[in-house]
């Protein structure tokens, strides 16, 4: 395993890219993720393995609650769910409530392959934060959870209205 480069070095004008350097890091922690999930067998991506868990936690979730949870529109969910119905690995229904919209169902088979794709992700998320301290770790978690709270769903900046009342 390679170990990550933890030395002090200092920051030059060209780390202030914060923007470019998390969609590096992303794209890349991406990427490796993927091929990890093929190199073991695992049949999702890690997109649709966060739609398994989701109904693993609770069955029949509705098209809109999923796409509210991962923070995707509806159309990319569709897509997703197609492929995943595809397979095998989940099933929709309509919604005896709304006939508009649909249930969708683990089935046996997205069962397996969300507890293998579990176990990979587990692992990657392991060689990740291998060499880093603790503390790095947790503050690296606080700055990731901080900007993610700084935006809505639609990636709105939220505003805080810090000025005082009269």
């Amino acid at each position: 395993m390679v170990m990550p480069n933890t030395r002090k070095i200092p920051p030059s004008p060209a780390d202030d890219r914060f923007i470019y350097l998390l969609f590096t890091a992303q794209q890349k922690l991406r990427n490796h993720l993927n091929t990890a999930l093929t190199a073991s067998g695992v049949k999702v991506t890690v997109a649709q393995s966060g739609i398994l868990f989701l109904l693993k936690q609770k069955d029949g979730r509705t098209m809109t609650e999923l796409s509210t949870i991962l923070e995707v529109d509806n159309s990319t969910l569709t897509g997703l769910a197609d492929r995943l119905e595809r397979a095998g690995f989940i099933r929709r229904d309509a919604n005896p409530g709304d006939r508009r919209s649909s249930n969708i169902y683990l089935q046996p088979a997205g069962l397996a392959e969300a507890d293998k794709a579990k176990a990979v992700i587990r692992r990657v998320n392991q060689e990740v934060k291998a060499g880093f301290q603790q503390p790095d770790l947790d503050m690296f978690r606080r700055v990731l959870q901080s900007i993610s709270m700084k935006f809505g769903r639609n990636g709105q900046l939220k505003t805080t209205n810090t000025e005082e009342s009269p």
